[in-house]
């Protein structure tokens, strides 16, 4: 059993029991571009450790769970660091760049960094097999191309609180940190490489095209 995962594990329950019962704590660390624009900056990596209620918790801890252990176990728990904590920072970015003038914009959640993980371990092992609520079997890079996909609707569509954007940008951390830790996978994974990039190339050029 890692202790590096434990302990991220344990810092999410911790942190986020202590906001399910102090409004004023949650408030405090809690993802809010107006706050974090006026200079408070530690709330795009303190929002990673807060979440919403228990199903939140426990939905991205399980995730967690059930995919960290691949990264740990191909990159070593260094770069598995790298990957969770700088997917976190990447999602609080790519959000910070899509509601920057949305100055009422909340969210919380380690959605971005559990993402990241998720989408390193589909990199590092691509012909792992999930299984949608449990039973429907689907190929890794299949659900990590639709998964962008259905991100990317999200953002465009607005119509709920999901934090569809710090999911894409904790994907895109996810994918180029692996990447720069294990360059030999552009090569021995090239078709998958080429896959998972293609969501990130249709946000990129959507978000230039002003699409977004």
């Amino acid at each position: 059993m890692n202790t590096i995962l434990i302990g991220i594990i344990v810092a999410n329950a911790l942190i986020s029991y202590k906001g399910f019962n102090d409004l004023a704590f949650f408030r405090k660390y809690e993802f809010h571009v107006g706050s974090i624009r006026s200079g408070e900056q530690i709330r795009m990596l303190s929002s990673g450790f807060l979440h919403a209620d228990i199903m939140h918790l426990a939905f991205n801890m399980l995730t967690l769970w059930f995919f960290a252990p691949t990264v740990i176990d191909y990159l070593g728990n260094f770069s598995f660091i790298l990957v969770y904590v700088g997917s976190l920072i990447f999602g609080s970015l790519l959000t910070m760049l899509f509601h920057k003038n949305d100055y009422s914009y909340r969210a919380v959640g380690a959605s971005g960094a559990v993402t990241g993980v998720l989408y390193s371990a589909i990199l590092l092992q691509p012909d792992m097999m999930l299984g949608i609520f449990g039973i429907i079997p689907i190929p890794a890079y299949l659900f990590g191309i639709l998964y962008l996909l259905y991100s990317i609707y999200g953002m465009k569509a607005k119509n709920d609180n999901i934090g569809h954007t710090a999911h894409f940008g904790g994907a895109v951390g996810g994918y180029l940190i692996t990447l720069i830790r294990e360059p030999s996978l552009i090569m021995d994974h090239s078709l998958m490489t080429i896959l998972l990039a293609i969501p990130i190339l249709i946000l990129f050029v959507m978000a230039k095209m002003d699409k977004l």
